[in-house]
């Protein structure tokens, strides 16, 4: 393992992303999937409670990792499997746990810091934005592409043609035969009275 400080500086890193992947899908499903309206402050208590939740995970590692060390001092023994640890371990554990309070107490720092934490929600911002652009360009390329431009257009057109006859046929029959009935209803109804 490298030094501590960049240990510790690693594990936010990977943190801060894991956050502002879980800002970034909050942002797609609050604004597309609900239809709402993006409010940065939302998601500042959206990406403060990703980073809490990473810290508790952090210091709760910390504290195994301590429990394990305290437990593998004084052992001589051959291990009889990987975390199974012995004296000679007690260093690296030491490491490991003073890396994981380190990341946890880093990343409660970055909770309490506004500017930070817009930052991060900033970022998932782009993302998402990224991603939206990323799936409209991809569904505009397939549905404007000619027969012509598809490389793949003679040997994927069997499957169109059965997913045309098999799924969008049935379902285009199925939804005449229910506009039928209902109108056949309505004649009934509107005779009755």
């Amino acid at each position: 393992m490298g030094r501590t400080a960049d240990a510790i500086a690693e594990g936010v890193a990977i943190a801060t992303a894991a956050a502002r992947l879980a800002v970034k899908n909050h942002i797609l499903v609050g604004t597309i999937a609900e239809n709402g309206v993006f409010d940065t402050d939302k998601y500042i208590d959206d990406a403060r409670e990703a980073l809490r939740a990473m810290a508790e995970e952090s210091e709760e590692a910390a504290a195994n990792v301590t429990a394990l060390r305290k437990r593998a001092r004084g052992r001589h023994s051959d291990p009889s499997g990987t975390h199974d640890y012995r004296d000679r371990d007690v260093r690296n554990l030491r490491r490991r746990a003073k890396q994981s309070s380190g990341v946890a107490a880093k990343l409660r720092d970055v909770m309490q810091d506004r500017d930070q934490l817009r930052v991060i929600v900033e970022e998932a911002r782009e993302a998402a934005w990224a991603d939206v652009r990323h799936n409209l360009d991809r569904r505009l390329r397939v549905e404007g592409m000619r027969p012509d431009q598809d490389p793949d257009y003679d040997r994927m057109r069997e499957a169109r043609m059965q997913a045309l006859r098999l799924v969008d046929l049935q379902a285009l029959s199925s939804q005449q035969r229910a506009k039928a009935k209902r109108k056949k209803k309505q004649k009934a109804d509107a005779e009755a009275e």
